[in-house]
């Protein structure tokens, strides 16, 4: 019976997407193969920034409600520090670091106090966000800041068949997202400290009884996933803008993206998030009124059908 719903339901999703793949093509071509690749590079920056958030929230268990305003702190930062120097690697460097820092002393001071406490952690963070966010609107105010692109990738990359031209820094945002995920996949399954990490999630007192120093391993992982929002932020201000109320916006993109992924797997957020960036640009373009909806559909859909996520490991 369980695989007669399988397969009643995989029908159910799969030949109405067929048939709107096929439908779109026909219909044009070009705005269907531009929308997608829109979608790819949108789903490229929600992976950057929900790849921290699956490290914070989906693998320590800590919830982190104020990594949409890292990434909106990371992305102010990046600005000013590539308008006053002109380098934008230099930004890049400027947001991850600032925001690694903010998100270290919320580790020693908050998170490493609260192990277990999910609904102390929401409410505090909740607060956070809010102090944060204001902070930022009192000192910088709320006028749209946008970054420019770097001079070699600025302008359109042509000669793409069908397409013709397209943006060459949206396009680098894909080759950007696959490295960080391969790192980050890397860091986490290959390397002696990722194996502490998933240890000391596991079994906390086990690992501290072998002579590791568990609220050191924590911290620099709540660094690195804060840092990866502030330099999603960085990124952000040149595609997107930086402007309060993005730190909402991103928060529920990265909530989205690692509980649709599934919690703790980063190929999972990789998952979610193509699947997030893709339907809200396909949404936008064909039926914007409802573009909306589609992305909360997806959600429902997961939380019913599948509610450890995509890829999420059953507890």
């Amino acid at each position: 019976m369980t695989r007669f719903w399988r397969w009643f339901w995989s029908l159910a999703l799969l030949v109405p997407l067929a048939v709107f793949v096929v439908w779109g093509i026909w219909d044009n071509a070009k705005l269907f193969f531009i929308t997608l690749l829109n979608g790819l590079t949108l789903a490229s920056l929600y992976f950057i920034v929900a790849s921290g958030f699956t490290l914070v929230f989906g693998l320590m268990r800590n919830v982190n409600l104020a990594h949409g305003s890292l990434y909106l702190l990371g992305g102010y930062v990046g600005y000013f520090v590539a308008e006053k120097t002109g380098y934008f690697a230099l930004a890049l460097a400027a947001g991850f670091l600032v925001a690694a820092l903010v998100g270290l002393l919320m580790q020693v001071s908050i998170f490493r106090f609260m192990q277990g406490e999910d609904l102390r952690q929401t409410m505090v963070t909740i607060g956070l966000s809010i102090v944060i966010a204001d902070l930022m609107l009192w000192s910088i105010g709320a006028t749209v800041h946008q970054m420019s692109a770097p001079d070699f990738l600025s302008g359109p990359l042509r000669g793409i068949p069908l397409i013709v031209a397209y943006s060459k820094y949206r396009m680098a945002l894909l080759p950007l997202g696959i490295v960080i995920g391969v790192l980050l996949w890397l860091f986490l399954n290959r390397t002696r400290v990722g194996m502490m990490i998933r240890a000391g999630v596991d079994d906390r007192a086990m690992l501290a009884a072998t002579g590791v120093n568990v609220n050191l391993v924590f911290a620099v992982t709540f660094a690195i996933g804060a840092g990866l929002a502030g330099f999603g932020g960085v990124i952000g201000a040149v595609e997107l803008s930086m402007v309060p109320g993005e730190d909402v916006r991103l928060l529920l993109a990265s909530l989205i993206v690692v509980i649709v992924g599934g919690m703790g797997s980063v190929v999972g957020a990789a998952v979610g998030a193509i699947i997030l960036g893709v339907a809200e640009t396909y949404g936008l373009a064909y039926a914007p009124t409802y573009s909306v909806v589609f992305t909360f559909v997806i959600l429902a859909m997961v939380l019913a059908f599948r509610p450890r996520g995509i890829l999420g490991a059953a507890a």
